[in-house]
């Protein structure tokens, strides 16, 4: 069990990550791929990504087992790290004695291959290695499906601001998932080994991972920046094929007045419910039009409770960017 420390000053320091983040999902997916449970979810796509998985994948495996203790430089406090480059430019910044004391740690656990020493010793070459190895496995294995990567974590990010605006930080840790259980001022996690962490007045960053499974995560060292990595929920045979190709979704049917404000209240985050209320519409028309919007890249659909919930992708709101830029344009057209 994990048992985070809520002090009265931390309920009002916990925050939603803005979206993925490059290493957690890294570290995740190298993981999730050395497992066999998830079938359903992630089945697919391991049996897409093994045969496409550059050589340096070996670089990476045997820092994050499948289980059990992974270092903690391998994810990096995110910060304001927009980019892979420089999230692992930070990684491979990590002081000498911490590479030494997390690598010793693990070798406590799993046998590591030779070359991990001059990790250890901070040796400038093979930390070039790490970070090739990091840019190649993403380029391989996560970039073909980043957008849908994308598109799920700020959907499931859409709901937990949902639930902190309607209930508040409680209702926000409340509503986590079965694995965690909020008793105030403790939030209590499924986790495999005891740890107790104290926030202390630093708060709590939540980071939705779409890799992160079956379980919630977090950095071993308490005394890093306290940060709770949580699964998500996934679109329905997300890996069934690679992500479109730009240029292929099928845009010229998202033409007409309902879809475009049904993609205006995805932009917000809607339920089927609420768009058919607005729309005064079917439930079953909303659906349909839904299904349009979503196959065109434009929103995304998660499900909980019983009810959909749509939510306005990175392209979506471009498209609603765009909008209303060319609304607020001044008119230069010549008067009569």
């Amino acid at each position: 069990m994990l048992r985070i420390h809520f002090t009265p000053e931390d309920l009002t320091r916990v925050r939603v990550a803005p979206g993925p983040d490059f290493l957690w999902e890294i570290s995740n997916s190298v993981q999730t791929l050395q497992r066999t449970d998830g079938e359903r979810v992630f089945g697919a796509w391991r049996r897409w990504a093994r045969p496409r998985l550059p050589e340096s994948r070996r670089l990476l495996s045997p820092l994050l087992p499948p289980y059990g203790y992974s270092p903690d430089f391998l994810t990096p406090t995110a910060g304001d790290r927009p980019t892979l480059r420089a999230a692992v430019d930070t990684l491979l910044g990590t002081p000498q004695p911490r590479l030494r004391g997390e690598l010793a740690r693990l070798a406590g656990s799993v046998r590591l291959p030779g070359w991990v020493a001059g990790l250890a010793r901070g040796d400038t070459e093979t930390l070039t290695r790490l970070g090739d190895a990091l840019h190649a496995y993403q380029a391989r294995a996560l970039l073909p499906h980043w957008r849908r990567v994308r598109a799920d974590v700020e959907a499931d990010r859409a709901l937990r601001l949902r639930d902190l605006m309607d209930g508040g930080t409680e209702a926000l840790l409340a509503g986590l998932g079965p694995d965690t259980r909020w008793r105030p001022p403790v939030l209590e996690v499924t986790y495999p080994v005891e740890q107790c962490l104290l926030l202390n007045g630093r708060g709590l960053v939540l980071q939705p991972s779409f890799f992160c499974w079956p379980a919630p995560t977090t950095l071993a060292d308490g005394r890093l920046p306290p940060v709770l990595v949580h699964p998500i929920r996934h679109t329905a045979d997300w890996a069934g094929s690679q992500a479109p190709t730009a240029g292929r979704a099928p845009l010229g049917r998202l033409l007409g007045r309902t879809r475009a404000e049904l993609l205006r209240a995805a932009g917000r985050g809607c339920s089927t419910v609420e768009a058919a209320r607005m729309l005064q519409v079917t439930h079953p028309a909303v659906s349909q039009h839904m299904n349009v919007l979503r196959a065109a890249g434009l929103i995304t659909t998660v499900r909980e409770a019983g009810r959909s919930f749509h939510v306005a992708t990175a392209e979506g709101r471009a498209l609603l960017a765009l909008e209303e830029r060319a609304a607020d344009a001044p008119d230069h057209g010549t008067r009569p």
